[in-house]
């Protein structure tokens, strides 16, 4: 695969960083499509790739990036929960006309594969546990209706216009370069934030919701094992998960130090992700120790 192109949308976000790096590792010509609304300048740009700073939405300015690449990794996304109630057109607009647009890029450029970062919010609330890829979409927030939506075009566009896509739905997703100020802040990161800064650590609700913690790690590789499985293409869904999880109460109390309580947010209750397709399909299975890796970001943040 040595210097063959591959394109990552936002990558200089949290997770693209991480990609962008694990790409140029291998060997790959890699070309990044941000323009910066969640991601960083300072810390993830990597000498080695070549950035563009472009909106995903504008498909003038993305078609000439996106052509002749191998893969392209679609990270592109305004996150969150909270922010797309906020501000449902914004988000709708980058999340799913802005997915449209890299799938049409993809198409016209002769792109081999599109691997989407999808999400474990599509699920919404669901009366069964661990989440399977064959459960019924329920979404609860616009941000997974639009991820959602995304996975509908993924699958069509390798239907109706041949584009092999995969789909990879994240849970959770943590590790180094987490910024615990920004869009992609979850609570763990808030909690270790929140610690740094000597204040008491804020649970919203009763600290009995559960999440299923993946980490960045471990996303990058089901990533790369997506790209190159000759096992899927077709628009396949895919959970990306840990496959245990855990309370935020017990997060809390892993990570140490007094708690409050504020009033319920409107998220699922529970996520715990089912792994055997990423198994069958990828060859993949997480490896990072969830204990572990939480002492080695409280370590980043120079707390004990």
């Amino acid at each position: 695969m040595a210097h063959e192109k591959a394109v990552v949308t936002g990558g200089a976000g949290f997770v693209g960083s991480h990609l962008v790096d694990a790409l140029v590792e291998r060997g790959f010509d890699v070309h990044v499509v941000d323009n910066y609304a969640a991601g960083k300048r300072e810390d993830r740009i990597h000498k080695a790739a070549t950035y563009h700073e472009v909106d995903i939405r504008d498909y003038e300015k993305l078609a000439p990036v996106v052509a002749g690449a191998r893969y392209v990794f679609h990270e592109a996304a305004l996150p969150r929960v909270q922010f797309s109630i906020e501000e449902p057109l914004e988000t709708f607009s980058v999340n799913a006309h802005g997915t449209a647009s890299v799938l049409r890029a993809a198409h016209e450029g002769g792109v081999k594969r599109v691997i989407y970062a999808a999400s474990s919010s599509a699920y919404g609330d669901q009366e069964t546990l661990p989440l399977t890829e064959d459960l019924p979409a329920s979404p609860k927030s616009p941000y997974g209706l639009q991820k959602y939506i995304g996975e509908l075009m993924c699958r069509m566009w390798s239907e109706v216009y041949g584009l092999e896509t995969v789909s990879l739905r994240y849970f959770n997703v943590y590790g180094p370069r987490f910024d615990p100020h920004g869009p992609y802040a979850l609570v763990m990161g808030k909690f270790i934030l929140q610690k740094s800064e000597g204040k008491p650590l804020t649970i919203w609700g009763d600290g009995t919701h559960t999440r299923d913690y993946t980490h960045v790690r471990d996303i990058v590789r089901a990533n790369v094992l997506a790209a190159e499985s000759e096992r899927v293409g077709k628009g396949e869904v895919i959970n990306i998960g840990a496959g245990e999880n855990i309370s935020v109460s017990d997060l809390a109390a892993l990570i140490g130090g007094p708690v409050v309580h504020e009033p319920e947010r409107l998220e699922p209750a529970h996520t715990l992700a089912d792994i055997s397709r990423a198994k069958e399909l990828l060859g993949w299975e997480p490896t990072v120790n969830r204990e572990e890796a939480i002492l080695e970001m409280k370590r980043e943040f120079g707390v004990s």
